[in-house]
């Protein structure tokens, strides 16, 4: 298979066949719905010479991703495949309702029993790809994009990273949490510490800090400031110890949670709610930063959030320099339809479905 050309914000990547691993019992059926298998046996004995158009879409705006993954599963699973006609959109397309992202055209019984799987490809990297989309939109205020980090890995099976990942980086996020996330794409994962290093050290924020700056001098020092809930507090004990080597403080306050602050400053409570990394504490914790002269420490915010929440954030002004998303990312709520619609030539489709033709759709060699 010739590389297929992705685009997103200016920059080129390819991916071949060789990114993807297969399970080979993709051939055998053992992933298709046991009535294609039955379709492709009576096809072959009584329609074998009949070609057929197969096209596929779906019925959102949406984030295109999985065109360069079902094309490579086509290429190594379907019969003759080098006889098949594809014609297909790029990952990284902005797509509307109906539109027409891929045809196939051929002996049925050489492909067709790989339509539930194609759909299953295009449903799952759409929708991680259009909701990482979004949520980047919404983190860009007057012009200046936000970092989102993609932070998934906790929310699905492990399997999924290396695809998830890739989809997330063709919605926008440059910054994901495993290696495995970032295969497909080139990079490496990124993260600084968990909960897990502060218990380690009994809850001292500014010790396991100063463990993981002598482990990792060459990270971007960031600290998790939430442990105690008592972000302030912890956060201005780090930067005082730490000064310009502190690149940032983390608030991952559980939306179950009222942070220590609003106890010392009961006046400010009855008319929002109080619970998590709510707009109040931070705007409270970058106000107690920059009183001290910390201003060029940055915080970073997770837990919880999705492209509504975010959205509202930032048209409060709440003082976030870098998101951080999980689950919210993983819904998938695209679903992907192919269908028959042109038989030798002809139309030829169940009702309400017709041959949806695409100028945009690029031949594949």
């Amino acid at each position: 298979m010739k590389e297929i050309e992705l685009k997103m914000q200016g920059e080129i990547k390819r991916l071949t066949n060789q990114t993807f691993k297969f399970d080979e019992r993709i051939h055998e059926g053992w992933f298709s719905a046991v009535y294609f298998l039955k379709t492709r046996e009576i096809v072959e004995k009584y329609h074998s010479d009949n070609i057929v158009t197969m096209q596929f879409f779906q019925k959102e705006h949406a984030i295109l991703c999985g065109t360069d993954e079902v094309i490579a599963l086509i290429k190594t699973f379907a019969k003759n495949a080098d006889e098949l006609e594809i014609r297909s959109l790029k990952d990284g397309d902005k797509i509307k309702p109906f539109e027409t992202v891929l045809t196939i055209k051929g002996p049925y019984q050489n492909f067709g029993y790989l339509e539930g799987i194609i759909d299953g490809i295009f449903a799952r990297r759409t929708s991680v790809a259009t909701n990482v989309y979004n949520v980047v939109k919404a983190a860009r205020k007057s012009g200046v994009q936000k970092p989102v980090i993609f932070m998934g890995d906790r929310d699905d099976h492990f399997t999924q990273q290396s695809g998830d990942g890739y989809a997330a980086y063709i919605g926008g996020s440059k910054a994901q949490a495993t290696h495995a996330m970032n295969e497909w794409w080139g990079k490496q994962g990124m993260g600084t510490m968990p909960h897990a290093l502060i218990q380690l050290f009994r809850g001292d924020v500014v010790e396991a800090t100063k463990a993981y700056k002598a482990e990792f001098p060459e990270d971007e020092l960031m600290a998790l400031v939430d442990y105690n809930n008592d972000v302030i507090t912890d956060s201005l004990k780090v930067a005082r110890e730490f000064g310009e080597e502190l690149k940032g403080v983390r608030v991952d306050t559980s939306r179950t949670m009222v942070d220590q602050y609003f106890c010392r400053n009961p006046e400010v409570m009855g008319a929002f709610d109080p619970r998590g990394a709510n707009p109040v504490l931070l705007f409270a914790l970058r106000e107690a930063l920059d009183k001290e002269g910390f201003n060029h420490v940055k915080i970073v915010a997770t837990g919880g959030f999705n492209a509504e929440r975010i959205e509202a954030y930032e048209e409060q002004g709440v003082p976030i320099d870098i998101y951080g998303v999980g689950g919210s990312l993983l819904k998938i709520h695209i679903g992907f339809t192919g269908d028959n619609v042109l038989l030798n030539g002809e139309h030829e489709a169940k009702a309400g479905r017709r041959y949806r033709d695409n100028p945009r759709l690029e031949l594949v060699d």
